[in-house]
């Protein structure tokens, strides 16, 4: 017996590492892409069994060990600017009582489509209390059941979608302009805002739903969604917050390319992963639900809400905007 399982585990080892070395490959295969997703929990188990392997005699035994322990480390690597044990890229502020006044909450909520939780969501919105909220997976169905929340906010944007891609934006600053868009591929629309502070200054908002790796869709439309996102704006503010359920983890090649290239903010460079999927085990989840920031803008607070009954966790921030970086 156990022969059996040392057996058993040299073959996972050898599975283990070369989807791992088979995820670098550049491609937006589905299969391939969908390992970025889980590369923290494939670490973690990659850890355990090899500490497993450890106990066992058996001629692979060592294979198997150092095989594990290179899962570990490839995908360790990978996700490494997001340890804790990294530096931060942004720091919080704790904002001065001038700066006070350009301070802002924002809310992203997945609510997922077939949840029927009406009530969770609405309680865990209201506990919050954002100026800027978004929503996502909002069908006709939560609009209704939400409108006494929405009716709070002096502004809203809706665009109900029976399948898993609607949109609602709501907000009680001041909104110069605000439409939704479909970047690449339609009944995916992307979300741009200008946003009025009271001193007179404006911020764009972007919030972000693209499609999933699926087995019938590659990722290509999703990595040319995300990146034109934040580079391809409307107001080509250089103040800027980016929410929303990205569908993909920060570490990959596309969100990455997304930062780069936009100049982008993450608050989770060295502060840790913050998993936000799925919903109810965080533990073993991943980063699906992003915020990012540019500009002048300041981070006060990141968090991420507990369960409210959806299959994603809420995002909530607290931003100012800072003095002019220009």
């Amino acid at each position: 017996m156990r022969r059996f399982f040392a057996i058993t585990l040299t073959v996972i080892a050898v599975l283990a590492f070369v989807v791992t070395l088979v995820s670098l490959w550049p491609t937006d295969f589905w299969l391939v892409r969908t390992v970025d997703l889980v590369r923290e929990p494939l670490a973690y188990l990659a850890v355990l069994l090899g500490l497993f392997a450890l106990v066992l005699n058996g001629k692979g035994r060592w294979l198997a060990v150092a095989l594990f322990g290179l899962t570990a480390l490839v995908n360790t690597w990978r996700i490494w600017p997001y340890s804790v044990l990294a530096g931060e890229e942004i720091e919080t502020i704790a904002a001065n009582e001038a700066q006070i006044a350009q301070c802002f909450t924002a809310l992203s909520v997945n609510v997922k489509v077939k949840n029927t939780g009406f009530a969770e969501v609405a309680a865990q919105i209201e506990e919050v209390s954002p100026d800027l909220l978004l929503l996502m997976e909002t069908d006709q169905n939560w609009i209704d059941q939400l409108q006494g929340t929405l009716d709070d906010y002096p502004y809203t944007l809706t665009e109900p979608q029976p399948h898993a891609f609607g949109m609602v934006f709501a907000s009680r600053l001041p909104v110069a302009d605000a439409r939704l868009v479909e970047n690449t591929h339609r009944d995916t629309p992307t979300l741009y805002a200008t946003i009025n502070l009271p001193n007179g200054e404006n911020f764009e908002f972007i919030g972000l739903h693209p499609k999933p790796p699926l087995p019938d869709w590659n990722t290509g439309e999703r990595d040319r969604n995300i990146v034109r996102a934040g580079t391809r704006t409307p107001g080509n503010n250089p103040d800027s917050l980016v929410m929303g359920d990205f569908n993909d983890v920060p570490w990959s090649r596309t969100t990455t390319r997304f930062r780069e290239e936009g100049n982008w903010r993450d608050p989770r460079i060295g502060r840790g992963t913050y998993p936000t999927f799925p919903g109810n085990l965080t533990a073993l989840g991943w980063p699906l639900d992003q915020i990012m920031l540019r500009g002048s803008l300041d981070l006060r607070d990141f968090t991420i809400m507990p369960d409210n009954g959806s299959d994603h966790r809420a995002v909530r921030a607290t931003l100012c905007q800072g003095p002019d970086e220009g």
